[in-house]
């Protein structure tokens, strides 16, 4: 991208990945983060984005409209930013097909697992319920089924049998905030795309389980 590339982030809470983005484009002059959406108006992530004086909307979920009503809602929050990525960072909704659709290949999410495996909620109680020795996070492209699209980086980490969920939930949030800035990099150079549902890095084909160098 010849021009600097427009992120979007989407959040529920904390923001850490936020941060952790937010910091990467310090070094990534070709990448900024131009606005933050929140579906929880108390979410940390707002006052980092105020702390770096970066634009913030909430699309509150109403108790009264289908997942549907509320997309619609959201797209339109989304559009007025002009995103060239969409990054979602603990967003804790999710999207439906119509949304996901209209801006796939360039709407990326963050997976608190090695996918496919423990896709869902609570994967590092899974993790450590069967019996894993390694656990990890993926980033990979949103498509219509949910923490199925293709895998773009893994980072892996140990699990030892004295961990609690707090200790490796930690050791894998670090890993996160690794790999998501990166991930970032790469498509804010034009080197990562979704072709034909299959995710590319410098027009070659990413693994299933994702890149990893020669």
């Amino acid at each position: 991208m010849e021009s600097c590339c427009r992120i979007l982030v989407l959040i529920s809470g904390q923001g850490t990945n936020l941060q952790a983005i937010i910091d990467g484009c310090f070094d990534n002059l070709n990448a900024d983060v131009i606005g933050v959406i929140s579906n929880q108006a108390d979410a940390y992530g707002l006052v980092r984005a105020h702390q770096h004086e970066i634009d913030t909307s909430c699309v509150l979920v109403h108790d009264d409209e289908s997942r549907e009503q509320y997309d619609q809602r959201l797209m339109v929050a989304i559009d007025k930013y002009q995103p060239d990525l969409i990054v979602l960072a603990g967003f804790m909704r999710i999207l439906g097909e119509e949304l996901v659709l209209k801006y796939q290949g360039r709407m990326i999410n963050i997976h608190p697992s090695l996918l496919p495996r423990h896709p869902g909620l609570n994967t590092h109680q899974r993790a450590m319920d069967a019996g894993d020795t390694e656990h990890g996070c993926s980033v990979h492209f949103v498509i219509p089924a949910l923490d199925a699209g293709p895998v773009i980086l893994q980072a892996k980490v140990p699990v030892y049998p004295e961990d609690s969920i707090e200790v490796l939930a930690e050791r894998v949030h670090e890993q996160e905030h690794a790999i998501y800035p990166l991930v970032v990099k790469w498509f804010s150079q034009d080197r990562l795309r979704l072709i034909d549902g299959q995710a590319y890095l410098d027009n070659k084909l990413i693994g299933v389980n994702g890149y990893a160098p020669d």
